[in-house]
């Protein structure tokens, strides 16, 4: 299949064979006996291995900085195809194949095949195809492979995302992803042709080979930006994510936030990356979609009744951090600056791998509360840390490392960032001032983003682990079993380890950024180099010692002894599970001062009479972008499109006509 005049490399041979394998990892669920999960069990096992295959396969050309790229001549591909490996696209696998191996462990706990018998296989089977495509996607090195990669990866991600599409709201989410995602293919047709007629090949062109101050350049870039960013989520083209995250199953929450969304990202770091001399209003371009998407994303999560909802929109926050870093990175390139360049893309890329640790984390810590309580709603739950210790202590590191809190691993990439826009504000005034008022507003808005997602998580932890339960209607919360805390605790070790550590990570990190833009000889090319990492160790570790020297102070005994009580009784002589703070009495303040943005809806019951009947109040932020700019767009779209309808007769003589017609006009408009 794969024509070149040696054999695959190792790294290369590792890679393929992971996602091979994870590719027919669901195939024995379809053909086994469905009653004793043994299909379940033989797929998540080779979900695993596979898993672990590609994840050695990407390590391996990370530390040794290899790149490889093969002609597919035979198989599937009739028109061929180029393949390959190299350390960005290699920098990408390592969250997919991570995520992937945990989120098909979890799988097996969260949805086993013996309480879903029909359901469980198909889910199984597209989440290893959607896991191999989305590989497929990273190492593809031509427009056809890589455009057929992408509509796999979008159809195994919407017959995933609608595992329960006996619900209407998993059948409408799954709908809007799907006409999201085609939105965003048919950009990317044009996106490639035009980069088919700047280069006269469907191969994608070396880093740093083209140049960037062209008209074709321009559109080039528009046409990726807007085509990724469907994918990636970004403001205003998100309108498929909350939804969509809210409703898959949690381990695909996992996956498609943690990787499916960084797809468009690395689109946008691969096209990008082709050229030497961007200009600055690229950059600038990047940072204010950043800046927009990390500040509104976070607002909008702060409004959030829905636990996975809230986390969706989180990504869409954490999207605009990346962003933000890319932006940084493409200025620097602009003005000649390197230390821009290295702390802006090391950044953005280390937030990327980050995110998917934390956010895959919280997903499968979210879904395990959902395992546990039977529902999504906030408001429902309530002192879920005293049944399940263990996802609470997971969830709680992970909400630390999203917000951005050392000593862990959302504090490093920030970090990096934040040092990038201070650098770019102190030494680059000189050379791209157009982007000097831009990168200043972005350090308060970076800072605004890290308060509001810890009042985020201060509120979303608060209500849904601490406190007393409810609601006694719903089920008691109870423990998750190994194969559900397992991939947790895996993730949970990772974010410590890189927060404590960030040597690893950088160390991993710096190939990929010198595949994004090789650097010449005898400059610069490590990102410790601009970023004195070792000192995050250092503060870290001192950090974790005066904190457990304080705990033993802080339980100490009083000699009068401590009186056992309800949580936060407010001075009631018997409180109530009502009296607790909800996720709308805690955000409202909050959603008030932004009202402008989020125009929340309140539902105020009439109180009349000196003995009123029981009434209920109630608050929700809408999905403002969806519901108040593309349905009225589509609205009206569809009345001046009405007309057309008449052509749709339903007789097969004339559509033969239109098609004759059309062939025609090709025809005389060809050269």
């Amino acid at each position: 299949m794969f024509l070149a005049g040696e054999g695959l490399s190792p790294s290369a041979a590792l890679v393929a064979a992971g996602i091979l394998l994870t590719a027919c990892s669901g195939l024995p669920g379809l053909v086994l006996a469905r009653r004793d999960g043994t299909g379940q069990k033989i797929a998540t096992l080779l979900m695993v291995a596979g898993s672990g295959l590609g994840l050695a396969g990407a390590l391996n050309a990370l530390l040794t900085g290899a790149s490889a790229r093969y002609v597919i001549t035979g198989g599937f591909l009739v028109v061929g195809g180029e393949w390959g490996v190299d350390p960005l696209s290699a920098f990408f696998l390592i969250p997919l194949f991570l995520l992937a191996g945990c989120g098909a462990l979890y799988g097996s706990g969260y949805f086993p095949e013996a309480k879903h018998p029909s359901a469980a296989p198909r889910l199984t089977f597209f989440f290893g195809l959607l896991a191999a495509s989305v590989a497929l996607v990273f190492t593809a090195r031509d427009a056809l492979l890589f455009l057929l990669a992408w509509e796999v990866m979008a159809l195994a991600s919407f017959f995933a995302l609608t595992t329960e599409d006996h619900r209407k709201e998993v059948r409408e989410a799954g709908l809007l992803f799907l006409v999201a995602a085609h939105m965003g293919t048919l950009v990317l047709f044009a996106h490639f042709s035009l980069l088919k007629a700047a280069t006269s090949s469907f191969t994608f062109p070396g880093a740093g080979s083209l140049s960037g101050g062209t008209a074709p350049a321009a559109a080039i870039f528009l046409t990726a930006l807007v085509g990724f960013g469907f994918k990636a989520g970004i403001m205003p083209l998100h309108i498929w994510l909350p939804s969509a995250h809210a409703a898959a199953p949690s381990h695909v929450s996992a996956l498609m936030s943690g990787v499916i969304i960084k797809s468009g990202i690395y689109g946008i770091v691969r096209v990008t990356s082709f050229y030497h001399t961007p200009p600055a209003w690229w950059g600038m371009t990047l940072l204010t979609l950043g800046i927009i998407s990390a500040v509104a994303g976070v607002l909008f999560a702060i409004g959030q009744h829905d636990l996975k909802r809230l986390l969706a929109y989180h990504s869409i926050e954490n999207i605009g951090i990346i962003a933000m870093g890319i932006g940084v990175a493409l200025i620097g390139r602009s003005s000649g600056s390197l230390p821009l360049e290295l702390l802006g893309m090391g950044g953005a890329l280390l937030h990327l791998l980050n995110h998917a640790l934390f956010k895959g984390l919280l997903f499968l810590g979210a879904g395990s509360v959902i395992h546990a309580v039977g529902t999504r709603e906030i408001d429902l739950m309530g002192g879920v840390a005293k049944r399940l210790p263990l996802t609470g202590l997971f969830f709680l590191t992970g909400a630390a490392a999203i917000c951005g809190l050392p000593p862990l691993n959302g504090f490093v990439s920030e970090y990096l960032i934040y040092l990038g826009l201070f650098r770019g504000v102190a030494g680059i005034g000189t050379v791209v001032t157009s982007g000097l008022p831009l990168m200043a507003l972005a350090i308060p808005a970076l800072a605004l983003v890290g308060g509001l997602a810890l009042a985020c998580f201060v509120k979303a932890y608060g209500v849904v682990f601490l406190g007393v339960h409810r609601q006694e209607s719903v089920t008691q919360p109870h423990e998750a079993g190994l194969s559900m805390l397992l991939p947790m605790g895996i993730l949970a070790l990772l974010c410590v380890l890189i927060g404590l550590f960030p040597q690893g990570g950088i160390r991993l990190l710096e190939p990929a950024v010198a595949g994004w833009f090789p650097v010449s000889a005898g400059m610069a090319t490590g990102v410790t180099l601009p970023a004195p990492v070792g000192w995050i160790t250092v503060m870290g570790l001192l950090l974790i010692f005066f904190t457990l020297a304080i705990i033993p102070v802080a339980l100490k005994k009083r000699p009068g002894g401590i009186a056992g009580a309800v949580t936060w009784d407010c001075g009631f002589l018997r409180p109530t599970p009502r009296m607790q703070y909800t996720a709308s009495s805690f955000a409202a303040t909050l959603v008030d001062l932004f009202g402008g943005m989020l125009r929340p809806r309140r539902h105020r019951p009439k109180i009349s009479g000196p003995y009123p009947e029981p009434a209920l109040f109630s608050s929700h932020v809408p999905e403002v972008v969806l519901e108040l700019l593309y349905l009225p767009l589509l609205k009206r779209g569809n009345e001046l499109l009405m007309p057309l309808r008449r052509l749709q007769h339903g007789q097969i003589p004339l559509y033969i006509l239109y098609i004759f017609v059309t062939v025609i006009v090709l025809l005389l408009l060809a050269p």
